[in-house]
């Protein structure tokens, strides 16, 4: 984690302002670097998961689904939240089977992404997904999902157009690109859990 004397903030007093379902709203006072005080308002998050499915045939498994603040359907890869004391890894094989119907012969961890800084704590693990199988989904209640399958050309033209705007879904299509080409390496797992190196 950076730290620097001359940017880092100290928190003198934090206060809850509102708890929901899973988000928690606080109002912090902190001490600037140069001795004055702040207020800081954030949103404290309990982490996420995305996962890059791959089709045998290059395709990307994606998901249509209509996002409340946005007031539209967006286009991106399946996520979830993680449960309390839930590893990444277990997240990840479950939301992609509730999700999608996939399961996933092997795992890879490529990184995490916060995706919010100025006004979040959220953090969401990217995980990539392959030598899938189709089984049935299990749809939490209240959720509605469209699944369906697009070239990484495609979703790269959607994202140049404006047609694509998750930064999650971006940001994943970039690790895509990289590993593609041969720059940014994954290690493939059978075992999710041991699916945390980069290398390879």
């Amino acid at each position: 984690m950076s730290s620097s004397p001359s940017l880092d903030e100290t928190c003198l007093d934090s206060q809850e302002v509102y708890r929901g379902h899973f988000l928690e709203v606080r109002r912090d006072t902190v001490r600037l670097p140069d001795g004055q005080t702040a207020h800081r308002e954030y949103i404290r998050h309990p982490g996420a998961v995305m996962i890059v499915p791959l089709l045998d045939d290059g395709r990307l498994v994606l998901e249509r689904q209509y996002r409340y603040p946005m007031g539209r359907v967006m286009i991106e890869f399946p996520a979830g939240k993680i449960d309390a004391g839930e590893p990444g890894w277990q997240c990840a094989v479950r939301e992609l089977a509730e999700e999608t119907g996939y399961r996933a012969r092997e795992w890879a961890q490529a990184g995490v992404l916060h995706n919010a800084i100025a006004y979040s704590d959220e953090g969401i693990e990217i995980w990539f997904a392959r030598g899938l199988t189709l089984g049935e989904r299990a749809l939490d209640n209240g959720e509605f999902v469209e699944v369906f399958a697009a070239t990484p050309e495609e979703l790269d033209a959607w994202v140049r157009d404006g047609r694509v705007t998750d930064v999650k879904t971006m940001v994943a299509l970039m690790w895509l690109q990289n590993w593609r080409a041969g720059r940014w390496p994954l290690q493939w797992r059978a075992d999710p859990a041991d699916a945390g190196a980069k290398g390879g």
